[in-house]
Formats: C-alpha cells, sequence, structure tokens
C-alpha cells in the first residue's frame, strides 16, 4: 500500500470533493457505455441445442423459463475436472442474490459447464448454490460460443476467445452470454463477454476498489479461494478466547 498524507478534515473534504468529479465523470460514462451496449446489432440462434437439467432434458429455448431474456454465465467445469474453476466459483458466489430480483424483471440466469450433469450437482451441493446450473455435455454449446476450444485448435491457431486468437494454451474458460426472445420464439445473441470483461458483476470487487488496499494482488485474483477453503477465522478466534478466558 502506498504511503497517504494525513491532512486536516478541511483539506480531506478539498481532496474528496475533487475526486467526485472524476467518479461522476466514470458515472456518465458508464451510462453511456451501457446504452451502446443495449444498441449492439443481434444475431440469430438457428442451431438447435439441447441442455441436461434436474428436471430433464431442455432446449436452449426452454431455458428461458418463460421470460425473453436469457444470461447464460459459462462456468469452466470440464467433463473430467475434480472441482469448478476457483474465479469462476468465486463469480458464482454472487449470483444467487441477484437471481431472486432478476427473475421479477424478465430475465433468467442459468449457468452452464461441459461436465455431465452429476459431477455439477455434486459441486453445486459442495458449495452450497440454489441457482440454476445445467449441464452442455456432448453438445457444440461451448465451442460455439466460445469458451471450449478443441486442442488441435489450439494448436493450429484457429482458437478464438474474447473475439481473438487464443494465445495459451487452455481448453476451458469463462465468460457470459446473453439471449433474447422474441415473441414468435426466435432466439438471438445480443451480448457476449470474456476474461474481465464481466467482472463488475462481481461485489467483492466493489467494496475492495474503495478501500486503502484495493485488490491488493499481484496477479488477478492470486489470494481467491473456494469459499469452503479458506481458512476458518471466526473459530480460530473463538478458540483463542475460549483458551484465555476459561483455560
Amino acid at each position: 500500500m502506498q504511503p497517504h498524507r494525513i491532512v486536516s478534515q478541511q483539506e480531506w473534504m478539498k481532496a474528496q470533493k475533487a475526486h467526485l468529479v472524476k467518479e461522476k465523470e466514470y458515472t456518465r460514462h458508464r451510462d453511456r457505455l451501457n446504452a451502446e451496449r443495449q444498441a449492439l446489432p443481434w444475431t440469430r440462434v438457428d442451431k438447435d441445442y439441447a441442455f441436461d437439467t434436474p428436471q430433464g432434458r431442455k432446449t436452449l429455448e426452454e431455458l428461458f423459463d418463460g421470460r425473453s431474456q436469457l444470461v447464460v454465465i459459462h462456468f469452466m467445469l470440464g467433463p473430467d475436472w475434480e472441482a469448478g474453476c476457483v474465479g469462476c466459483s468465486f463469480g458464482a458466489d454472487h449470483l444467487d442474490g441477484p437471481i431472486q430480483h432478476l427473475k421479477h424483471h424478465d430475465v433468467t440466469v442459468v449457468a452452464v459447464s461441459r461436465a455431465p450433469l452429476p459431477q455439477i450437482e455434486a459441486y453445486k451441493k459442495r458449495m452450497g448454490w440454489k441457482f440454476d446450473w445445467v449441464s452442455s455435455f456432448g453438445s457444440d454449446f461451448n465451442y460455439d460460443f466460445g469458451v471450449s476450444f478443441h486442442k488441435e485448435d489450439i494448436a493450429n491457431g484457429t482458437a478464438i476467445y474474447n473475439f481473438a486468437p487464443l494465445d495459451f494454451e487452455m481448453d476451458e474458460l469463462h465468460g457470459l452470454t446473453v439471449f433474447y426472445k422474441d415473441a414468435d420464439g426466435n432466439i438471438y445473441r445480443t451480448f457476449s463477454q470474456y476474461a474481465r470483461g464481466d467482472e463488475d458483476r462481481i461485489s467483492t470487487y466493489v467494496f475492495l476498489d474503495r478501500t486503502p488496499k484495493g485488490r491488493n494482488e499481484k496477479d488477478t485474483m492470486d489470494w481467491v479461494k473456494r469459499h469452503d477453503e479458506y481458512p476458518d477465522e471466526d473459530k480460530t478466534v473463538a478458540a483463542m478466547l475460549t483458551s484465555s478466558c476459561c483455560g
């Protein structure tokens, strides 16, 4: 953490007000960017996709669950993985809260992974999540939407991630894709986002970016663990207190 000047209340207020001008500029820019995003052209999805769900086999249209907008979270969990990606798990910890509001605002959110459904269900139970999570195992869905890659495509340089050639070797990556379904049942891909593009949905970052130490990391998310893998500090502190007062 960089050293900070300690100043009077008056000087602190002056600095805060000057910074607020830039914060407001950022807010207005974000509003413009959101409007531009919503005005982007769409492309029709004509290919049939099917997914394994706890309720049985479902089509892409059925994943909308009666709403017109569908957000797919591309969660990194491959068929031969023992656990979900740490970063995707970190992001998934922020899903259950917003979803209860989004479903009342014509938006369905579903996570999709290439792992078979029993593997997904086991990891979901371990993590204690409630959001809908389905399997695209055996289909082209992940490949067509740029988050899974065939080894030969990686080798010959034709694998595309984040709208550019993939420049490292990974056969599973993360992202977010938005779909719209019109009154006639036509489905359109309206937007896709990859890499750090969708990190603003992670509210932990919102808090960290406002603290003195910030994200306090050398590499992106180098401190993040699955939420059941952090040391249980509450139990450690409780044990110390019990020992000191009763031992």
